[in-house]
């Protein structure tokens, strides 16, 4: 059984578009291409999430604190400071990726390709 799940080649079958499989592209030669792809997309995305999290705490505040309601203020707050604790985990870890880079001299988050 392990001889024949190993001749299956899916880099061949898994088309991109047309006349290019997954194994002719250059961005998808070696996994540390495709995490530097993953990593730039989850940057993007922790940023909006971060954006959408904060407009939610800010506007639970403040309808909290119209509609004289302290629990909805204190869920406000605890979002707030969960996004924002979020972003320094995200800005921290960008810029060990960075110092990573330049002490080894390996592209992480801009690989030539």
């Amino acid at each position: 059984m392990k001889n024949l799940l190993a001749q299956v080649n899916i880099g061949d079958k898994w088309i991109l578009r047309p006349g290019q499989n997954i194994t002719s592209a250059k961005q998808f030669e070696t996994p540390g291409n495709l995490i530097s792809i993953l990593l730039k997309d989850a940057y993007v995305a922790a940023g909006v999430i971060l954006f959408v999290l904060l407009l939610f705490g800010g506007i639970s505040i403040i309808l909290g604190a119209g509609g004289n309601d302290p629990k909805k203020a204190a869920q406000g707050q605890k979002t707030i400071v969960a996004a924002l604790s979020g972003f320094l985990l995200i800005f921290a870890s960008y810029w060990i990726i960075q110092l990573v880079q330049t002490l080894t001299g390996v592209e992480i988050l801009n690989p030539g390709f």
